[in-house]
């Protein structure tokens, strides 16, 4: 059994506290927060603020093979950890996760950049067993699925994907486990063995664990990258999966959540500004979000958040390993996708 201190208590941070905890290790974790709910202005873990799209498809849009073959590889670590929350917490499983399967979506405009998009995800299979390639859908079979989308659009089922819930996910990951949380304890310097916080006081571990994201750029090269969402209330308005519009210009994505929400998303700009949404994201999300879905345009807007993601240059998330050091970061905006196998092949390279 070994002494572990954890730097940061976000996607990365809790799980890994939570899995060491359950192999019997001491864990403790600190973080700045004032605690593990969520906050919903973007000052706290992005991990709260991301959608929680579990998409290792239609990721190869734009992701390199191996976050799709780490995003499949999550998928049913995600649904075990699911499934020992529900029964330790005396939950439901589903209240963390869904895997229904997503979809992607086209205008009948923007049919060729859909199709080069289409060409990329043929690949799945060949990547990672676990990928189907998509399945295009009739008009009908649509209407069956998404009943609310607008007519004519084309649209393919990525069989599999699902989503988790990060409001609900992350507080439930500290909640089920044994570690010890010092929260409104920020790490300002860590090494081997040894943590030291901002108030100066020290802590030696047996291994020491820095997951503290953006807060890492003192020892890593990385950068914030700027993503920005909002959320509708639209009560009536039924949405039963994840979608992704391909769009020649826009990433956009629609994502359902308990109580009539749908979240939509996300930029993705090259800056490290934490200030409001600016209002070209706003309005070019909003309007994206209407064309595929014209119920929502009596949804309320109940929220916009800004987020940044830390990013490494080769945007791939870094596990480096030495005796009493573990660093995981550079999860940008796969966090939620790719960190349970992050974790386990941590967990496994430092023999814990």
């Amino acid at each position: 059994m070994a002494k572990l201190g954890i730097a940061g208590a976000g996607v990365a941070g809790r799980l890994l506290a939570y899995q060491l905890a359950a192999r019997g290790h001491r864990v403790t974790v600190f973080d700045p927060a004032a605690g593990p709910e969520p906050v919903g202005d973007g000052s706290g873990a992005a991990g709260f603020t991301a959608a929680g799209m579990l998409s290792p498809l239609a990721e190869l849009e734009h992701a390199p093979p191996e976050v799709a073959q780490l995003g499949a590889r999550s998928l049913p670590l995600w649904q075990q950890v699911a499934a020992a929350l529900a029964a330790r917490l005396e939950t439901r499983a589903d209240s963390y996760l869904r895997c229904a399967g997503s979809l992607l979506l086209a205008h009948p405009s923007d049919t060729g950049s859909a199709q080069r998009v289409l060409a990329r995800l043929k690949l799945a299979p060949a990547l990672a067993p676990r990928l189907a390639s998509p399945q295009a859908l009739s008009a009908a079979e649509l209407g069956v699925l998404e009943p609310e989308l607008a007519p004519g659009m084309h649209a393919w089922l990525l069989a599999g994907e699902g989503q988790v819930f990060p409001y609900a996910l992350l507080p439930a990951l500290a909640a089920a486990s044994e570690a010890v949380w010092c929260w409104g304890a920020r790490v300002s310097r860590l090494s081997p063995g040894r943590l030291t916080l901002a108030d100066g006081a020290e802590h030696a571990f047996d291994w020491v664990v820095d997951s503290r994201g953006l807060s890492s750029a003192d020892a890593l090269p990385l950068r914030g990258v700027r993503g920005e969402v909002l959320w509708l209330h639209a009560p009536g308005v039924a949405l039963h999966r994840p979608l992704r519009l391909m769009h020649p210009r826009h990433r956009v994505y629609m994502v359902p959540r308990p109580g009539d929400v749908v979240v939509v998303g996300a930029s993705e700009i090259e800056s490290a500004d934490r200030s409001p949404v600016s209002l070209r994201s706003a309005v070019e999300l909003m309007a994206a979000a209407h064309s595929a879905m014209p119920a929502l345009a009596e949804a309320r807007i109940l929220h916009l958040e800004t987020n940044l993601r830390p990013a490494l240059p080769d945007n791939l998330p870094l596990t480096h390993i030495e005796p009493g050091l573990i660093r995981l970061n550079g999860l940008f905006r796969h966090g939620w996708l790719m960190a349970p196998a992050l974790v386990d092949d941590a967990i496994a390279a430092a023999g814990l």
